[in-house]
């Protein structure tokens, strides 16, 4: 599991700049530049977890479709869910996300990234960028990021971890507790977390 998040968060760390770019530009990009400010970051390699938490938090959403990962991880209960419950939900799970990509980028260490040839039609709104993590000592990471064209932007909506998908891992995890206990608890169960971790 630590690989996976440090293989999502590797990724996951970007800005404004990348508008308009190509889905597999668009992914070489950020990752050479997430790993370029970590290795330049004294306090991250230190790891002061309040600096990468802020970091993250400006960071990560630019790329993400997080309103539609939402949407996917909670399922027909998105549907079922009132405003005030599908805000509460974003909310926390947002945040819940943001700890753990976090986290993980402290744990880097000299990783490097394999681009896969890439290929994809010139209308498509859908695409899927392969590569891998090549790890010192130990085997490569296969990593995939699925993106959606949304107005002239491409933004990740999942990832994919030797095999194992963001969204299809949240979705089971938290269909279970929605399916006990209803929505309401999940998020007050998520709250709980965050602010345990982060001590607000």
């Amino acid at each position: 599991m630590r690989n996976w998040w440090l293989a999502s968060a590797m990724w996951l760390f970007s800005g404004l700049a990348m508008a308009g770019m190509a889905p597999d530009q668009l992914v070489k990009k950020t990752a050479d530049d997430v790993i370029e400010v970590i290795k330049s970051d004294k306090d991250i390699q230190a790891g002061n977890q309040q600096k990468i938490f802020t970091l993250a938090e400006e960071k990560i959403l630019p790329n993400f479709d997080f309103e539609k990962v939402s949407r996917m991880v909670l399922g027909k209960n998105w549907t079922k869910a009132t405003p005030e419950q599908k805000s509460a939900f974003q909310a926390e799970f947002k945040t819940l996300l943001l700890r753990t990509y976090a986290t993980a980028l402290s744990k880097y260490k000299n990783q490097t990234i394999e681009y896969k040839p890439f290929r994809m039609e010139s209308d498509a709104d859908s695409a899927t960028v392969k590569t891998a993590i090549q790890q010192s000592g130990g085997d490569p990471i296969s990593v995939d990021y699925t993106l959606s064209k949304k107005a002239d932007d491409w933004k990740v909506y999942d990832i994919v971890i030797e095999g194992v998908s963001l969204v299809t891992n949240y979705r089971s995890q938290f269909a279970q507790e929605i399916r006990q206990n209803g929505l309401d608890s999940l998020n007050k169960k998520l709250a709980e977390k965050n602010k345990a971790a982060t001590g607000k």
